[in-house]
């Protein structure tokens, strides 16, 4: 046996056991004007994960959540720009790490589930683990983000695959090759979905795990509107749709053309056969014209089901490129 800091493995052989071969982990809060509970998330995930890293991400905040993080231990950037999504593109841009933690800063989370997120990551070799919440009280989680989680939920699913029951969740760990190849272009509450989306479309690794959803401390309110950042979030994945599944997209348009087309077109024809005559000239042109658009849609499609695809060649090519969760184990081995 070679005698440094190392311990025996099951199958019989020695792992290093020293802190220069443990996977470093940073934990990303992306804050809006939470002083009454960012020391307390800072807190809570310092003692989950000791030696993590843990950064605070101050999002043009107008109260004393900087001083409130700084003062609780964490390190604190900032992002001028307005919008989660543009704290996150931050936070993934600036931030060096082989393990990502994402929370939000509301004390909502369940912080003594980390280093279980952590764990399956690195056991199973994913690149995305997701905390699927389950409601602490009923307060916790309003019946119209409920709702909206189910449709949106729904949605992606049918469109990209069923592998996530709560797409919307703020609580995820990630690999460095999932952060580093991430081409963020979310601004906003949207950001969740993109992040999702990204792993169903590149056939990623990825798990959900259960976990607690606390209710907001009384004097804390959500930045997130259910209307409005529900439109959002309907616009981006309308949006994906069509750059990720253009022949779906412009199939639906097809199918609309089309059936347009032919629903005007059976009443001219059964005049036409019954008196020889069309009489009613505009309806045939626009029956016309939508059949027209409907092929047009459907080349659409084609064309761009042939694009999408190199690019998606090309991301998958920049995802492998880096190192993912085996390396750290074969790093310790």
């Amino acid at each position: 046996m070679n005698y440094r800091n190392e311990i025996q493995r099951p199958d019989g052989f020695y792992q290093s056991n020293t802190a220069e071969d443990a996977p470093s982990i940073a934990v990303m809060i992306p804050c809006l004007n939470e002083e009454m509970t960012v020391a307390r998330v800072v807190a809570d995930f310092r003692a989950a994960l000791p030696s993590a890293k843990i950064v605070i991400c101050d999002n043009a905040s107008t109260d004393a959540t900087a001083t409130m993080a700084r003062e609780a231990g964490a390190e604190v950037i900032h992002e001028a720009m307005p919008g989660k999504g543009n704290a996150i593109r931050r936070l993934f841009s600036d931030i060096d790490a082989d393990i990502y933690v994402m929370v939000d800063g509301d004390a909502t989370y369940e912080a003594s589930l980390a280093p279980e997120l952590v764990e399956y990551l690195l056991e199973h070799r994913l690149d995305m683990v997701c905390a699927k919440r389950v409601a602490s009280a009923d307060a916790a989680y309003r019946k119209g983000h409920v709702l909206g989680n189910r449709i949106f939920t729904a949605l992606v699913a049918t469109v990209f695959g069923r592998r996530f029951e709560d797409i919307l969740t703020g609580y995820r760990v990630f690999s460095r090759r999932f952060v580093k190849s991430f081409p963020i272009l979310s601004e906003g509450f949207e950001i969740e979905t993109e992040l999702t989306i990204h792993a169903l479309e590149l056939n990623m690794p990825v798990a959900e795990i259960a976990s607690a959803y606390i209710e907001r401390p009384v004097g804390s309110d959500s930045k997130l509107n259910t209307f409005s950042d529900g439109l959002k979030i309907t616009k981006l994945i309308v949006k994906l749709i069509k750059d990720e599944r253009p022949m779906t997209f412009f199939g639906w348009l097809f199918l609309l053309f089309a059936t347009t087309s032919i629903i005007l077109a059976i009443p001219l024809a059964v005049t036409y056969f019954e008196t020889g005559l069309v009489p009613r000239l505009p309806t045939a042109v626009l029956s016309s014209a939508s059949m027209v658009l409907s092929f047009l849609m459907l080349a659409c499609g084609f064309i761009l089901d042939s694009v999408t695809r190199g690019r998606r060649e090309r991301k998958r090519i920049a995802y492998l490129s880096i190192a993912g969760p085996a390396a750290i184990d074969a790093r310790r081995t």
